[in-house]
C-alpha cells in the first residue's frame, strides 16, 4: 500500500470543507487517509444510534476517536438518542438487511449530519458507510442525497471509496491499525438475525469486544 498514489481528490462545486459521517474506525480508514492526502480539511461526524448494545457502540465510537486524534482530525461526537432510533424502526423489526429499516437508518443518520453542516458552515457531507462490500452503494446514495437536499447549500458527495483497491486498503488499514473487527452491522435486528444465521451453520455465536483484525494471522503465525 505504501508505493500507491492516490489521486487528487476535490469536493464538488469548489467546496472548501467537508462534514464526513463516520460509521466506525474500519470503514473510515481509507476514507480518512484519502482525503487527508489530498489536504481537503474535514470533521468526522460521529452518529449511530443504530448500534447496539452500548458496549459495542463504545468501542466503535472510542476507536474512531483515537484514529481521528492520530490523523489530527476534528471529532464531532453526536447523542446516542436510541429511544429515536426505536421508535423510527417500529414496525421494521423483521424487515431484511438493506431493506426499509436500513432507508430509514440512514436517512435518520444523514438527516442529523445535514443538520450539522447547515448550523456549521459545511458545504458538503458525506459518509464511510459506502465502502462497505455489504451495503447497498445506491441505497446510502439515495438517502444522503435526500437529507442534503433539505438545506440550501448541502451537496452530498457520492464518491465511490471502493473504487481503484479503496475496499482493499481498508482491510490493510485495518489490519496494520488493528481495528476492532465488528461481526454485524450494528443494529439489534442485524445481531439478532447474524446470530440466527451462525446458529443455523453450527457457529459459535458473535461475541462483543473480541475479534480484531489482524488476529487470524497472528494465530497462524504462534
Amino acid at each position: 500500500m505504501s508505493d500507491y498514489q492516490r489521486p487528487k481528490l476535490e469536493l464538488p462545486g469548489g467546496a472548501d470543507r467537508l462534514l464526513l459521517h463516520s460509521c466506525c474506525a474500519p470503514c473510515s480508514g481509507e476514507v480518512m487517509e484519502a482525503i487527508s492526502a489530498s489536504g481537503i480539511d474535514y470533521t468526522i461526524f460521529f452518529y449511530n444510534p443504530n448500534i447496539h448494545p452500548v458496549r459495542e457502540y463504545l468501542i466503535r465510537k472510542d476507536e474512531n476517536i483515537r484514529f481521528a486524534q492520530q490523523h489530527g482530525v476534528p471529532f464531532v461526537d453526536a447523542d446516542y438518542d436510541t429511544d429515536d432510533w426505536f421508535a423510527r424502526a417500529k414496525g421494521m423489526e423483521h424487515e431484511p438487511e438493506r431493506g426499509v429499516r436500513c432507508t430509514m437508518c440512514f436517512d435518520m443518520r444523514f438527516e442529523r449530519t445535514a443538520l450539522y453542516a447547515h448550523e456549521h458552515g459545511f458545504g458538503v457531507i458525506s459518509s464511510s458507510l459506502g465502502i462497505s462490500r455489504w451495503k447497498n452503494m445506491q441505497q446510502i446514495n439515495d438517502c444522503g442525497i435526500r437529507s442534503a437536499a433539505r438545506y440550501p447549500g448541502i451537496t452530498y458527495w457520492d464518491y465511490n471509496w471502493r473504487k481503484a483497491g479503496g475496499s482493499a486498503r481498508m482491510i490493510e488499514i485495518s489490519k496494520r491499525e488493528r481495528f476492532y473487527q465488528q461481526e454485524y452491522c450494528g443494529c439489534i435486528y442485524s445481531l439478532r438475525d447474524s446470530n440466527r444465521h451462525r446458529k443455523e451453520q453450527g457457529r459459535e455465536l458473535i461475541r462483543i469486544g473480541v475479534q480484531y483484525y489482524g488476529d487470524d494471522e497472528t494465530l497462524r503465525s504462534s
